[in-house]
Order: structure tokens, then C-alpha cells, then sequence
């Protein structure tokens, strides 16, 4: 069947599901909000427990990427990813998730050809180019004499 591409177009409105963006942008601000407030409630609580400024930072990311991990591997993070959308895409739990998500999902392959290999599937790659723009850009410093 061939289409023009406003015919297509046309199609492709048809068949495409409205999302509700304003519900989708509250749920993604409270969700990631919670998320914030949590780690400022953790950083609070560590400096209370008189570590220091440096440790509590530690701490805190520590904790966070501690409990994506665990509510990815009991399958809560997907249930609150399904209501809470790109709030709970926060670097530091969603990392956590993106590591933890494949190799729950390969653990039946064996820990070296499944979870192990398929552990950093989906993270892998933010990490290879995310090394690979800060030497770059330590580089770009290092030539332009701001290091």
C-alpha cells in the first residue's frame, strides 16, 4: 500500500495514543522531587550522625543507588517508574536500575554468560562516552591552560 506523507502523517496521528502531558509532567516533578527530598533527608540524617560533609555526599549516593538497586530487584522501581515516568529517571537511582534491570532479566543464563554480561547492556554505553567527554574535556582544559 503506498501512502503519501501526508497521508502517512495523517496515519500515524490516527493510530498514536494521546498522552496526558500535564499529568505526566506533575507525576514525573513529584516523583523526582521525592527522590531529591529523600537524599536531602539522608544527607541531613549523615551529618547528624556527625559525618562529615564529604562522607555524608558519600553516603547519600551510596544509599540512593543502594535502594534502586534492591526496589529494581524486588520489582517495585518498575511499578513506580509506570506512574512516575521521567521522575524516576534521576541519574543516580536510574543508573542503578539500568545495571541491575538486565541482569535480573539474564540471571537465568548463568552469573558470567547472564547477569554478569549483560549487566551494563543498557549503562555500558553512558559510561564508555561518559568517560570519554570528561577526558576530552580534561584534555580541552589541559591544552587551553585552565587546568
Amino acid at each position: 500500500m503506498k501512502m503519501s506523507n501526508a497521508e502517512y502523517l495523517q496515519y500515524l496521528k490516527e493510530k498514536d495514543p494521546k498522552s496526558p502531558l500535564l499529568k505526566n509532567t506533575v507525576l514525573a516533578f513529584l516523583f523526582g522531587g521525592a527522590t531529591c527530598a529523600a537524599g536531602q533527608g539522608l544527607y541531613q540524617f549523615y551529618q547528624w550522625a556527625k559525618l562529615s560533609e564529604t562522607h555524608a555526599r558519600a553516603a547519600v549516593a551510596v544509599t540512593l543507588i543502594l535502594l534502586g538497586a534492591a526496589l529494581t530487584a524486588m520489582g517495585v522501581y518498575d511499578h513506580l517508574a509506570k506512574h512516575g515516568g521521567a521522575g524516576t529517571l534521576i541519574p543516580i537511582t536510574g543508573f542503578a536500575n539500568a545495571v541491575v534491570s538486565p541482569a535480573m532479566e539474564f540471571k537465568s543464563e548463568g552469573l558470567v554468560a547472564g547477569m554478569s554480561a549483560r549487566m551494563f547492556l543498557v549503562a555500558g554505553p553512558v559510561l564508555v562516552y561518559g568517560v570519554a567527554a570528561s577526558a576530552l574535556y580534561g584534555l580541552i582544559l589541559l591544552v587551553t591552560g585552565k587546568l
